[in-house]
């Protein structure tokens, strides 16, 4: 009789703690007990406005992201998983960017332009497709900001470096082009008066 109630006494206990949860210190909702732990792309009302043309913000739904599989090394994982990603967009369609930004856009990516306009950046960088994905958005977001950033004006120095520098060439360039001429005049024959 002992034996039953020691055993009825121990499922009881095995069945509530089974229904409890284990949870560490440093689990995500003791760290962050007030933030989402769902991965989503904020809402463009949830971003900070700021006076930059581009705020880093990327609409997924405006984007054509087609995955396929990837080349190189990973054995047969890599034939079946498709983790290479496609990210393309219309440029001159995209109106989360202003005009102003998709035209550098447009004469800075030249090479990165389809036909008919679409901007396609590849990113088969890891295994992963969720770090694929998440590299080709971060590849984009660098590239409008560099296009938005206005080229560094050169420094008194460096002009006056660069103005020695192309006077040396230029002084280089004509003694090369005195010897040159020495050396085809010495194959001349000599003019005999």
């Amino acid at each position: 009789m002992n034996f039953n109630l020691l055993k009825c006494c121990c499922n009881n206990i095995v069945r509530t703690l089974s229904r409890s949860q284990y949870s560490s210190a440093i689990n995500l909702k003791n760290l962050h007990p007030n933030s989402s732990l769902k991965i989503t792309t904020p809402k463009p009302d949830q971003i900070p406005t700021t006076n930059k043309s581009f705020s880093g913000y990327i609409p997924v739904e405006e984007l054509d992201i087609v995955y396929s599989t990837s080349s190189g090394a990973g054995g047969q994982n890599i034939n079946r998983v498709n983790t290479k990603v496609d990210l393309r967009f219309k440029v001159k369609s995209a109106n989360w960017i202003n005009d102003e930004v998709k035209q550098k856009l447009i004469n800075v990516s030249k090479n990165k332009l389809t036909k008919d306009g679409y901007l396609v950046i590849r990113s088969e960088k890891t295994r992963s497709q969720q770090l694929n994905l998440a590299d080709a958005m971060e590849r984009l977001r660098k590239l409008i900001w560099k296009t938005i950033e206005p080229e560094p004006k050169p420094s008194e120095e460096n002009i006056e470096k660069m103005r020695r520098r192309i006077e040396k060439a230029n002084c280089m360039r004509l003694v090369e082009k005195k010897m040159k001429s020495l050396t085809k005049s010495n194959r001349q024959p000599p003019t005999v008066f």
